[in-house]
């Protein structure tokens, strides 16, 4: 049995009141982090079925790893819970956005920063050198 209902038709998908997500072949939807307070981008990750469900029921984020395959409740080890003050899913609720605030040290990136996206990729001119390619620089 499905945790969530499957929608009838695009109709009931893009404008019904039902929360029907649309899972990938592996059984995921994409699920965008951003910080409540700032709107900085913090994390990309993915859910599966029990932890988008999970993540509504206790109000804190849940992911899938799928590094790992398993449930993430994160923050469970590092401190950084994060408690969800708003989630919106897409116009055709393949993703999830969660608006967080983040216990701990505020971090969310594995390496120890705040962001996942602390690299910056030059665009245009300022990507090509001489010689090509321009590498990646840190924010």
């Amino acid at each position: 049995m499905s945790l969530f209902p499957v929608a009838t038709d695009k109709q009931a998908l893009e404008e019904g009141d039902a929360l029907s997500p649309r899972f990938d072949a592996n059984g995921l939807v994409t699920c965008v982090t951003t910080d409540a307070a700032t709107g900085e981008l913090l994390m990309v990750a993915h859910m599966n079925a029990e932890a988008l469900q999970r993540s509504i029921e206790t109000g804190e984020a849940w992911y899938w790893s799928r590094s790992r395959k398993e449930l993430w409740h994160k923050g469970a080890t590092s401190g950084q819970i994060q408690t969800i003050v708003e989630m919106r899913v897409d116009c055709d609720q393949d993703a999830v956005w969660l608006k967080v605030n983040v216990a701990g040290d505020g971090g969310c990136c594995h390496t120890g920063r705040h962001s996942c996206f602390y690299r910056r990729q030059p665009l245009g001119r300022d990507a090509q050198r001489d010689t090509g390619f321009r590498p990646l620089a840190f924010a």
